[in-house]
């Protein structure tokens, strides 16, 4: 039986702002159904860079404010979750390599849409669209519904394209397992394709046939968890219009991130830039391996 990733935290970025209440909410609900820890973080690059040349009287009100956002938020998910374990961490760095640098962890990062305080300019295109692009590990950005349901839908959907899809699955597999839900693999196709430069037209039915085989070739490995519903589902269309349709109504669109050699890192294509910007509901970008 092949063994399904291990999430050994989630971590949730908060600043005090709704938008990052609302990802510890949905922070604390999955750290809840994976058995997990939850940690609360926050950046302060007042902290790192001043601490050594400001009076501690001078520096109080700062950390006080600090002390407050994070155990504010951490009452508010243990409120929610009381079994879940919770802690919290001030992160002495640029926001940025802050949360890039949560690798140790071996993580699940939630982030809110936009912030404020702590996280300045989380605004979806900046911060978290950084990190979606270019975490070593699963990034969700909690879009859709101004509060996540404790109850959810019932559908996790995942995002087939060309490339290697098989994190992605896996962290799918485990999301749709822990919320008894349904698992639906959304391949968008169209009968006129590229090649190469070359136009190649292939028949209607050939690239319905195609979509199919490619999305039975995704692995899905074992969970434990009887019942669990596997949908196929080959959609004619463009895929961010497909995926958007599909993900209406879901609890979590799961999207794989590639990586492209003439860049370091992970980079996001122009689908995975669309729903993040657009989806109805939370967005999990996981890198390839």
């Amino acid at each position: 039986m092949e063994k399904i990733m291990s999430i050994a935290c989630v971590l949730a970025a908060v600043d005090g702002s709704p938008e990052s209440l609302r990802a510890v909410d949905w922070a604390v609900d999955d750290a809840f159904r994976r058995g997990a820890r939850l940690r609360l973080v926050h950046a302060s690059v007042w902290e790192q860079f001043e601490q050594e040349t400001v009076d501690d009287i001078e520096l109080a009100p700062e950390r006080k404010a600090i002390e407050d956002i994070l155990d504010s938020a951490a009452e508010r998910a243990s409120a929610r979750r009381p079994g879940v374990a919770v802690d919290t961490e001030l992160l002495a760095e640029d926001v940025l390599s802050a949360l890039l640098g949560l690798q140790r962890y071996s993580p699940l990062l939630v982030l809110g849409i936009r912030g404020h305080g702590g996280f300045p300019g989380l605004l979806l295109g900046s911060v978290s669209l950084r990190v979606a692009a270019r975490a070593a590990y699963p990034v969700v950005v909690v879009r859709g519904e101004r509060e996540p349901a404790e109850v959810g839908r019932g559908r996790v959907v995942l995002g087939v394209g060309s490339h290697d899809v098989s994190a992605a699955a896996e962290f799918a597999v485990e999301e749709a397992a822990g919320r008894h839900a349904d698992l639906e693999l959304v391949h968008a196709w169209r009968p006129e394709i590229d090649m190469s430069g070359v136009s190649v037209v292939m028949d209607a039915g050939a690239a319905a046939d195609r979509a199919q085989n490619l999305l039975g070739a995704v692995p899905l490995p074992e969970t434990g968890v009887s019942g669990l519903r596997v949908r196929r589902n080959a959609v004619q269309g463009r895929s961010a219009s497909s995926l958007l349709r599909a993900a209406a109504g879901a609890d979590l669109l799961v999207l794989g991130a590639r990586r492209r050699h003439e860049h370091p890192g992970l980079q996001l294509g122009s689908v995975s830039h669309a729903m993040l910007h657009h989806a109805p509901c939370p967005v999990a970008i996981v890198p390839a391996r």
